[in-house]
Parts: structure tokens; C-alpha cells; sequence
């Protein structure tokens, strides 16, 4: 086998000018899709300060209908300062999608840039894997010969060394090649993280734009009402204010279901929320529709008995059906025994959940926290709510430990995409990305999910609440 041969000089002249044009025209090219790319760079940049500026001042209407609307908060009740008040949450909401909508073209500017990079790197590896591909069978053309037959059929010493010097450089072209393709790999990685990012923001903005636009239809239909009532009418504006005190007060008093405790009113349940998600910064709409979730679950699901402490063996609260594994043994057991302790509680008659699809139960109240979990979170439990030791039946300890837990899972963060994963994983964990757990966030032919459940909390039973 022959690897290297002699070429005359008229073929390596011909090669030389060949490969100079070859050259010449790439390196053109490349010119030529630089002056576009900054072209193209230079517009969106541009169109981006643009954008940018239309923000800023935005964002300063904004603050000025918000220092409006704090000024009218403070007056007297009046027809004439709700109506305000109404206009300037109007206008602050208007203000606010115009807002959004910069946003969102700043985010799909983003993505279509990224999406662009991530297929400019995808040629590229792709060119890198075939030139790989075409070293790698090179490569192996050479090791498959035998030193001998190297030697053998090279007609001089002179071209032996050339030949293995030539082996020696595709070898370090091998390397640089593979060296090219992870970093090309990474970086393509990157990109992609980077663009599902800008996705979740831009969702993030699409859905408080729907959320503000919602707000403003309300607010127009209430203001349109108020108008109908003059100043002579003060006894049918005095008529409407008594109407929205009862709501409010019917709001507050509406029972508001927790799983294995009894309800509690709403707007307990909305205080506990509310001094939950200023340490954490969850929304209180959200983590009262995580625990109907839960209490809807558990009407479905039912609750068990610890009966074996060795074992973790137990029964259905209401049937007496036998269960294997309502704990695990000695992992939450042991804790769950300490913890009845503390309470002084029988361990044997206090419920937990049954064990679903193959698991174990020995979830307990309305957060739905095994033993293990809870312990590791009553330090911070104690904190917020002064309970010692904190109780999973409480409302107010149940509610503080859900709104702990859903910060540590991300929805702390705020936006709709931290919210719904959050939920996902309170739910399923480490499985929270399997389609089929997505029901619980967005809710199926039996339940409406936790995420439209918050919208409905949020804009039915605490928006109305504002001024009262």
C-alpha cells in the first residue's frame, strides 16, 4: 500500500492556484457574511435601545398613576375618589401591557437571535463530525498497514518520514477536530438552555398581560356602574358600599377546605398566606391553590392509620382495608413516632395519607409532609408562626410549611413558569417533568389544576378583599 506519492511540478502548481482561488472565494465569503451579520446586529441594537427607551418611560407612567392611586387610597370613602381610584388602577394596568408587550418583543427578539446562533453551531458540528469522520478513516488507511509495508513501498527513506510525518499531523488534526466538537457541543448547550430561559420569560409576560388585561375589563365594568350613580344619589352609592362589605365579609367567612383538617374560614386562611409569603415572597393565591389540590386529592386518595410502627403497616381510616406500606420503616417512622410525642398525640389514630401506585403513604394534614420532611422544616415553621412544636394538622403551621417548601421548589421567584414547575414538583418530585403529572398544574376533565385554581382564588375571592 502506497500512502504518499511524487507529483510533478506543472500538478502542484496547477493544485497550488486551485487551492489559492478555493481560499481566496472562502475567505470572501466570510467577509461578506460578516458585513450582513453586523448589519443585521446593528439594526437590532438599535431597534433594542429603541425598545429599551419606550420602557423607561413607560415604567415612569406607571409610577405616576401608582403615586395617584396611593394619594386616592388615602382619602375619605367617596363616589368621586373610587371613581379615581378605578381610573388610575385603569390607566396603571393599561400602562403596564404596553409595558408587557416591550417585553415580550425584546424576549422574541432573543430567541430568534439564539435560535440562529444554535443553528449556525449545529453546522458547525455537524462540519466538524464529518471531517472527524474523514481523519478517523484516514487514520485507520495508516494504522492497517504494517511499518514494513510502509517502507516497503515508499520508493525513498526521504518519503517514509514525510509519510510519518504526516501520520503525526492528521493525529494532531484528530485531536483538535474532537477538541472543536465538545467545545462546539457545550457551547450549542448552552444556547439552547439560554433560549428555553427566554421562553419562560416570555410566557412569564404573555400570561400577567392576560392577567392585567382581565384586571382592566373589571375595573372598566365597575367604573361604568359607578358612573350610573350621580352625586345626587348618595343613598345608592351608600347602598353599593354596603354590598361590597358583604361580599367581603362573605368572602372571609367562606369555609375554606383543608385535607384530613377541619376547614377553616378563608380569610384566616388568607392571613396565614399572606404572613407566610412575606418571608418567602410565594404568592398567597398559589399556595392556597396548591392546598385545594391537596384537599381534592385526598377526597379521592382517603387517609390511613398507622397500625405496625416496626413495619410500617397500617389500615383506611374509613374501610379498615389493610395496607402493606403506609410508612416506611424506619425512615419515617421513627420521626413520626418522636413527633406524636411532641404533640401528644396517639400515633395509631392520627391520619395520614394511604399509599398510592406502588409507594408509601404516611403523608400528613393539609401540606402533606411525611415525617422525615417535617422535622427537617419546623426549625423554620417556628420561626414564622412562634408554633412549638409546630403541628402539621394546624392550618397556620400546614400553610407556613407548604409556602416554605414551594420557595425552596423555585416559586418564590414569581411568573407563571417558576409557579406551575414549583406546583409540578410539590406533586411528583424528581418525576415532575413527566406528562403525566402535568394534570395537577394544568388540570384535566376532573380538576381544574393549581394554576387556574390561583387565577380564580386570586381574582374572585382576594381582589375583592382590597379595600376591605
Amino acid at each position: 500500500m502506497r500512502i504518499s506519492s511524487g507529483h510533478d511540478q506543472h500538478k502542484r502548481f496547477f493544485d497550488t492556484i486551485i487551492v489559492s482561488l478555493f481560499f481566496f472565494l472562502a475567505l470572501s465569503f466570510v467577509f461578506y457574511e460578516r458585513a450582513v451579520a453586523q448589519a443585521t446586529s446593528n439594526d437590532v441594537v438599535s431597534r433594542r435601545a429603541q425598545l429599551e427607551k419606550d420602557l423607561v418611560n413607560l415604567e415612569k407612567e406607571i409610577e405616576d398613576q401608582q403615586q395617584i392611586l396611593t394619594a386616592k387610597q388615602r382619602e375619605g370613602v367617596s363616589l368621586e375618589r373610587d371613581i379615581a381610584i378605578l381610573n388610575a388602577e385603569i390607566s396603571k394596568a393599561k400602562l403596564s401591557i404596553k409595558a408587557r408587550v416591550i417585553t415580550i418583543k425584546n424576549l422574541e427578539d432573543d430567541i430568534g437571535e439564539k435560535k440562529h446562533t444554535i443553528s449556525k453551531l449545529s453546522d458547525k458540528i455537524d462540519r466538524e463530525i464529518a471531517s472527524l469522520v474523514q481523519l478517523l478513516r484516514k487514520t485507520d488507511e495508516i494504522e492497517s498497514s504494517s511499518l514494513v509495508e510502509v517502507i516497503l513501498t515508499n520508493t525513498s527513506v526521504s518519503e517514509f518520514f514525510v509519510d510519518v510525518d504526516a501520520f503525526e499531523s492528521i493525529k494532531s488534526s484528530l485531536n483538535d477536530s474532537i477538541n472543536s466538537v465538545k467545545t462546539d457541543k457545550a457551547e450549542t448547550e448552552k444556547e439552547k438552555k439560554d433560549m428555553e430561559d427566554k421562553k419562560a420569560a416570555e410566557l412569564d409576560a404573555r400570561m400577567a398581560k392576560e392577567a392585567e388585561k382581565r384586571a382592566v375589563e373589571r375595573n372598566e365594568a365597575e367604573k361604568k356602574s359607578l358612573l350610573t350613580i350621580t352625586k345626587n344619589q348618595e343613598k345608592a352609592y351608600k347602598k353599593v358600599l354596603a354590598e361590597r362589605k358583604v361580599l367581603a365579609a362573605k368572602i372571609r367567612s367562606t369555609l375554606f377546605s383543608l385535607r384530613d383538617s377541619a376547614p377553616i374560614p378563608f380569610g384566616d386562611a388568607l392571613d396565614f398566606a399572606t404572613a407566610a409569603s412575606k418571608s418567602t415572597g410565594v404568592r398567597p393565591a398559589f399556595i392556597l391553590a396548591i392546598l385545594t389540590q391537596e384537599t381534592n386529592l385526598g377526597e379521592n386518595i382517603g387517609a390511613c392509620y398507622l397500625k405496625d410502627s416496626a413495619t410500617g403497616a397500617g389500615v383506611g381510616k374509613n374501610t379498615g382495608t389493610p395496607f402493606k406500606d403506609v410508612m416506611k420503616s424506619p425512615r419515617d417512622t421513627v420521626p413520626f413516632l418522636a413527633l406524636m410525642e411532641r404533640l401528644g398525640l396517639d400515633p395509631f389514630s392520627t391520619p395520614v395519607s394511604c399509599p398510592q401506585g406502588g409507594g408509601y403513604g404516611g403523608a400528613m394534614g393539609p401540606s402533606q409532609f411525611i415525617s422525615s420532611t417535617w422535622t427537617s422544616f419546623e426549625s423554620r415553621i417556628k420561626n414564622i408562626t412562634g408554633s412549638n412544636p409546630p403541628n402539621p394538622w394546624s392550618p397556620k403551621d400546614a400553610i407556613t410549611a407548604t409556602t416554605i417548601y414551594l420557595d425552596e421548589l423555585g416559586a418564590g421567584d414569581g411568573g407563571y413558569t417558576a409557579e406551575r414547575r414549583a406546583a409540578l414538583k410539590y406533586y411528583a418530585g424528581g418525576n415532575w417533568s413527566n406528562p403525566k403529572n402535568a394534570f395537577y398544574a394544568d388540570g384535566n376533565s376532573y380538576s381544574p389544576g393549581v394554576m387556574k385554581t390561583a387565577q380564580t382564588i386570586q381574582e374572585t375571592m382576594i381582589d375583592p378583599l382590597k379595600n376591605y
